[in-house]
């Protein structure tokens, strides 16, 4: 089917699309799903409220014909989801489709790694807040230590996937791990993104006060390298990027918080249960998955992603106050992705 390239309310174009294959994971982060939200007993989808693969691919081609060029795989944890590397491979050969990445916590990578890279993936985003155990294991709620993680890098790296380290930020928690995070990056040739602490869902108990900023973070940086801005790569990149100077690693930012980039996201999200969102803090969502279950045509598929994009208006992170994350209705990260 031809390509065609359609824009929201805003003249921003549709080019990349996130996918939440699960709504489980193996942690539980406190600025995603704490456990005290998330317990034992916490009913996560049935099977059957979940796409199926061939769902998935079908969606995905109707996005790919209207203009999207970057898919990223993202859950809860990603590869919970059984025999992920089939969806890629189904990914991988969609005509139009430039890159597909994968966002997870690296513990399964080990056993992954090498079935995901032969299957199509290219990339790989690795959550990782501290190199510190006993804080790691607090973060991740579970307990568990920084070696499963750092495995899973070495397994990405050794796989030939091009690997990048995802740092959520949080002032009072994690903010003294900033440089010692910086510094392992650099010396192991990873580009480490500073993530500013958002307001997704409602589970985390977000505070303005809590967010350490992309200029409190560069001014430590500068205190201990020389950092050279480099100008973005295409429109809608979202995050800032620097280079270390004399080196070939660069260090990027995503300031969602305090410097939005509403005005070139060119986003949209799928949710484990097959609901499209246009932005990662809209709770309202547009149910895809029954719709294609009961029988719409490609046609049908495709004018309803087009009509979902050129309703679409948000610019959230522009008009973010203390009362709008209280009282705007939000998506889980754990069903959106981040």
């Amino acid at each position: 089917m031809e390509r065609t390239i359609i824009k929201d309310k805003i003249n921003r174009p549709l080019r990349d699309l996130r996918i939440s294959v699960i709504d489980r994971c193996n942690f539980r982060c406190q600025y995603c799903m704490p456990a005290d939200q998330f317990g034992d007993d916490f009913e996560f989808l049935p099977r059957s409220a979940l796409l199926t693969y061939e769902e998935i691919e079908r969606i995905a081609i109707a996005f790919v014909n209207l203009g999207v060029e970057k898919i990223r795989l993202t859950g809860g944890e990603p590869l919970l989801r059984k025999d992920l590397s089939i969806l890629v491979e189904r990914l991988s050969k969609i005509e139009g489709l430039k890159d597909i990445a994968l966002t997870t916590n690296g513990v399964l990578l080990p056993k992954l790694a090498d079935k995901l890279k032969e299957a199509g993936l290219k990339r790989v985003n690795i959550s990782l807040d501290t190199l510190d155990d006993e804080l790691f294991g607090e973060i991740n709620g579970r307990g568990v230590s920084t070696k499963p993680v750092l495995d899973g890098i070495e397994a990405a790296k050794k796989a030939g996937l091009m690997v990048k380290i995802n740092m959520v930020v949080k002032k009072g928690l994690n903010e003294s791990e900033i440089i010692p995070m910086a510094d392992f990056c650099l010396k192991n040739g990873l580009e480490l993104r500073f993530i500013e602490y958002m307001d997704v869902g409602s589970s985390n108990g977000w505070k303005m006060d809590d967010v350490i900023t992309k200029k409190q973070i560069y001014d430590l940086l500068k205190e201990h390298y020389q950092l050279e801005s480099l100008d973005p790569a295409y429109f809608g990149e979202v995050a800032k990027l620097y280079n270390y100077q004399n080196s070939n690693v660069n260090v990027g930012f995503i300031s969602s918080v305090s410097e939005s980039f509403c005005s070139s996201c060119t986003r949209s999200r799928l949710s484990a249960n097959g609901q499209i969102f246009t932005c990662l803090f809209n709770g309202n969502g547009h149910d895809i998955r029954n719709f294609i279950r009961n029988g719409a045509t490609e046609e049908e598929l495709r004018n309803r992603i087009i009509g979902i994009w050129n309703g679409r208006d948000d610019r959230y992170s522009d008009e973010r106050t203390e009362e709008t994350t209280k009282n705007r209705k939000k998506i889980e990260m754990s069903y959106i992705g981040g």
